[in-house]
């Protein structure tokens, strides 16, 4: 497939959490092949440096790299500072850290409650704070934060995820206001089902592969890479007159 060239995106200075692996693997990569400069954290050092190296060696330029527990706001805070000093302000936030980890409603305590929040919504929100004041001295900038199909199709057996995700939807319409004065927009990504390894080796099974399919239009199998050719589009000039947007990328499952 042809891959799309965002001439803005050369040389800007890109954000992505949860970069080590699976979709937002595939993002890092594809700010990479545009010439962005381009950060990343997770707490999987390993996948994480093979990343980075693999990059490069393509010819690149190298992603940095910060290990980093985003449920710890101060180490978040402290990752994001250093990004600015080493590459840059910031112009381009890619919220992509998650885990849908399945629990029953049954067994729900309030500390994995909050856990789960902290996992799927609350560093978002914290990330945008930290960064916005880079974007507005920098004249403005693009955040894209991630969804999830999973409550919009009423997916069960994960309460808190679900809610956690709708979540994110608010803070995406409600920071989009709030940043418009300073020129930062801020969208969300709502990807469908996507096979990344953790997905396959976890939840795929033939019965799952064919309701999947049966509930989208189109019968194909998402890819990581789709989902990053979005997030490319959103963090471009192109999408200059784009914010406060809901963006499934879902096969049309939804």
């Amino acid at each position: 497939m042809t891959e799309a060239i965002y001439p803005s995106l050369r040389d800007r200075v890109v954000l992505v959490t949860g970069g080590a692996s699976g979709i937002g693997a595939a993002e890092v990569a594809a700010f990479a092949a545009q010439g962005a400069r381009v950060a990343f954290v997770d707490i999987a050092d390993d996948p994480a440096i093979a990343l980075a190296a693999r990059l490069a060696a393509a010819g690149h330029p190298e992603p940095f790299f910060q290990h980093c527990d985003l449920t710890d706001i101060a180490a978040l805070r402290a990752a994001i500072a250093e990004v600015g000093r080493r590459l840059g302000p910031i112009t381009v936030l890619v919220n992509n850290a998650a885990n849908d980890q399945r629990h029953r409603w049954e067994d729900m305590t309030p500390e994995y409650w909050d856990e789960r929040l902290a996992v799927n919504l609350r560093h978002q929100f914290f990330a945008i704070q930290a960064v916005a004041p880079m974007m507005k001295a920098a004249g403005g900038g693009s955040i894209v934060n991630f969804g999830s199909v999973s409550w919009h199709a009423s997916q069960g057996g994960m309460p808190a995820y679900t809610t956690a995700k709708a979540g994110v939807e608010g803070l995406t319409r409600g920071m989009a206001r709030d940043l418009a004065p300073d020129n930062i927009r801020v969208n969300c990504v709502i990807p469908g089902w996507i096979m990344t390894e953790r997905q396959i080796n976890l939840w795929l099974t033939p019965e799952g592969e064919a309701n999947l399919l049966r509930n989208q239009c189109l019968k194909r199998k998402l890819e990581p890479a789709d989902i990053a050719r979005m997030v490319l589009w959103l963090a471009a000039d192109d999408s200059r007159m784009v914010t406060s947007g809901l963006f499934p990328v879902d096969g049309g499952r939804i």
